[in-house]
């Protein structure tokens, strides 16, 4: 089943998810159509290769045009017009830039098997139901209904001012009338009572001018209240939950709604103004003794001032923190002189704004570093697909300064990567007379001279984020806070399903929780520090857990994904309890963990019973990326064999752990299949044999290890079978003795 397939499959709750990371950049329906073509693409390679990348653009747009084909021959006109639309945005948008595209679809296809693995998850971790509570749900709700609600105050109170404005003019015409009329006339009786009635008519535009007052100082109050409790906390959540999701947790959504709100606030806060222009105006007309209007016009118009330049301010924000397109999944993670890219957002979405507003990036003031590249641009409306009010900087590179002494400060292999620095981004509104100057900042990111530094660099990003929520911390690692163990390892779960598709469960966290403790605790109490995590070195080795845990992560992306993802690998599990799951189970049952003593190794481990009916275990030497690169890890687990005491080779691997034929669990996975291996009279290219590698090791039998697996013999699986066939297994041990150790 296709990837695609089975996000289709997913709650609602996921498939909304899903929804928000597809736009016009990479519409949904190119999503749909090409589902298995675009899986079969290596996106995450083009993404760091123009030359690839380009092919990718060329043979996508080819895609297109055979799907247009298609419908046009079916005559479906809107899927039509929509294909041509997408066709003409991949040839415009993404000619000149191809890797931009390739990162894009990578992107989109990473979050699409994080939300899967989230969704195969049956436990959520303390975080992620802080995140999703109720309470936080009813507060959204509440403040969409109280936003709607003071738009319909402000619309009424338009009406009051409009019918104030209308009986002032009659109030007017009738005066006018009266002064116009000579002096004998305004003795009359009729007149009198003409007087009478304007007299009652001014009492009236007095109660009328009081009362319209009073209705904007009620919606001026209740925005007022909305802005500094409800509205707020609401931000603030929106920025949580992003420092939650920059660091491999769940997709944050919400900005949407919040745009919504804080644009309906500002509409309304500008026409309360423009009602206060009107009084104001009115007034020039008329005034009297205790006119309201000069008395609290001007206070009302402060307040909306002020409510005006904060709702600007807050609404200022940085939709998408800095990230490298080579590094999508270690986002405040910055290289000196490469790229990043970083948008930001003005949740006010008025179309007179369009293009009138620039933005300045700097970083912070030490001087150490400076920003090259294209480093002011303006907001449009253009670039997003909801048509959002936003900048995206593309093409921004930290660059370090030369000190004094003309050497550069901590560039090189020991840049401290605990040192935090900002982005910072500066703008002016100026709007119906209104100047606001507004400013806003990137979460702390990190700055590195060399690759070699992301994993600690990344291990900065995760503990700052996961322990405060203050987004502007730059001294925190002069004394950084212990972190909740129940927090950590559900982030140390997020590493694993944003970065290779599948989170890990409780017994694998157990596991990591023993690992950094030395113990079994409880896991809500107990607090972690950050020397722990990253700085100490694991008992009697030469390693940081973290460096370990990043190593595991890197050995299975590059090689071992697709059993992972499928679930085979258990991984995070001791020697201790390994011998403990297995010992019960029949002869050749094995399972899959990562080695504690070897960087980013990967061994097996299975049970075997002895004549005297005593259970053994064996466990290979650990495989590592060299090992992995030369032979995929499930041709392995298929050809291995080993010479047990009767020098007969064969493979002793037959169940995965519980109790799944190996070939069951692995076989969609091996590069061919036994059966499909020539035999020697078919001949191979050229008149050769074709061969594979087999990993051989040898069982001594003062030994219940086997030899190291790195031994593998360039032989035939067809030959070997020969070999059975016309050796005897006193020849064949000679042979494959003087392999192993003499090669």
């Amino acid at each position: 089943m296709s990837q695609w397939s089975q996000v289709q499959q997913l709650e609602i709750k996921f498939l909304e998810q899903v929804d928000q990371f597809y736009d016009d950049n990479f519409p949904m329906e190119i999503r749909h159509l090409l589902a298995q073509w675009i899986e079969s693409q290596d996106w995450e390679a083009a993404a760091n290769n123009e030359a690839m990348a380009m092919i990718l653009l060329q043979n996508l747009i080819i895609q297109v045009d055979e799907q247009l084909d298609r419908v046009s021959q079916e005559k479906n006109l809107l899927l039509i017009h929509n294909l041509k639309r997408v066709r003409k945005l991949l040839q415009g948008k993404y000619h000149g830039n191809p890797m931009h595209i390739a990162v894009i679809i990578s992107n989109c296809l990473r979050e699409e098997r994080r939300i899967l693995a989230a969704a195969s998850m049956p436990v959520q971790g303390p975080l992620e139901k802080s995140l999703q509570n109720s309470v936080v749900s009813e507060r959204q709700r509440n403040v969409e209904h109280k936003v709607s609600a003071i738009k319909n105050s402000a619309q009424m109170t338009d009406q009051d001012v409009k019918y104030l404005e209308d009986l002032q003019e009659e109030f007017d015409f009738r005066y006018k009338t009266i002064q116009s009329l000579e002096q004998n006339d305004k003795n009359s009786a009729l007149i009198k009572q003409e007087m009478l009635a304007l007299q009652a008519m001014l009492n009236t535009l007095d109660y009328k001018r009081k009362e319209v007052l009073s209705k904007i100082g009620r919606v001026i109050h209740e925005m007022d209240m909305l802005m500094s409790n409800m509205l707020t906390e609401e931000l603030l959540d929106w920025k949580r939950r992003q420092q939650i999701a920059c660091i491999g947790g769940p997709l944050h959504g919400g900005l949407d709604q919040l745009q919504n709100c804080f644009t309906l606030l500002a509409e309304s806060l500008f026409q309360v103004r423009r009602q206060l222009e009107k009084l104001d105006e009115l007034l020039t007309r008329l005034t009297y003794d205790g006119d309201p209007i000069p008395v609290q016009r001007p206070q009302l118009l402060e307040k909306v001032n002020f409510l005006l330049y904060n709702l600007f301010r807050n609404s200022f924000v940085v939709e998408r923190q800095p990230c490298m397109p080579t590094h999508p999944q270690r986002p405040m993670v910055l290289k000196t002189l490469i790229q990043f890219t970083v948008k930001l957002r003005l949740l006010i979405k008025l179309p007179e704004l369009n293009y009138q507003i620039r933005v300045k990036a700097t970083i912070d003031n030490n001087r150490r570093f400076v920003l090259c590249g294209t480093h002011v641009k303006a907001m449009n409306m253009d670039e997003s697909a909801n048509g959002s009010l936003s900048v995206e900087f593309r093409h921004l590179q930290p660059k370090e300064m030369k000190t004094s002494s003309g050497s550069k400060g901590n560039e090189g292999p020991h840049m401290v990567t605990e040192e935090l620095h900002s982005i910072s981004f500066e703008t002016q509104v100026c709007l119906y007379g209104l100047t606001i100057n507004l400013e806003t900042s990137s979460l702390p990111v990190v700055m590195i001279s060399n690759v070699s530094q992301l994993p600690n660099a990344w291990a900065s990003i995760i503990w700052y984020n996961l322990s405060t929520n203050d987004p502007q911390n730059l001294s925190f690692f002069n004394n950084p806070p212990a972190a909740t163990l129940s927090q950590l390892l559900e982030v140390l779960s997020w590493q694993f399903s944003s970065y290779v598709g599948r989170g890990l469960n409780s017994e694998q966290l157990n596991m990591l929780a023993e690992k950094l403790t030395g113990q079994q605790v409880n896991y809500n109490d107990y607090q972690l520090s950050w020397a722990k995590f990253c700085k100490e070195h694991l008992p009697g080795k030469s390693f940081t857990f973290w460096v370990w845990l990043e190593a595991i992560l890197d050995l299975i992306k590059k090689h071992i994904l697709p059993l992972w993802i499928d679930g085979y690998i258990m991984g995070f599990v001791s020697k201790e309890k390994e011998r403990i799951l297995l010992k019960d189970k029949t002869p050749g049952t094995f399972l899959l963990r990562f080695s504690e003593s070897n960087l980013g190794g990967i061994t097996f481990t299975w049970v075997d019973q002895l004549e005297n009916g005593d259970v053994t275990f064996h466990s290979v030497e650990p495989y590592n990326k060299g090992r992995l690169s030369a032979l995929p890890f499930a041709d392995i687990l298929r050809d291995y064999k080993v010479i047990m005491a009767d020098n007969v080779p064969e493979n002793p691997l037959k169940y995965l752990y519980p109790d799944i034929p190996k070939d069951k669990a692995f076989g969609k996975h091996y590069s061919c299949q036994p059966n499909e291996v020539s035999k020697p009279s078919d001949g191979g290219g050229k008149g050769y044999v074709p061969s594979v590698f087999i990993p051989v090791s040898k069982i001594l039998n003062d030994s219940t290890e086997p030899h190291s697996p790195s031994d593998l013999l360039p032989m035939s699986p067809s030959v070997y079978a020969v070999l059975r066939e016309h050796l005897s297994p006193t020849a064949i041990e000679t042979a494959v003795s003087c392999k192993l150790f003499h090669s």
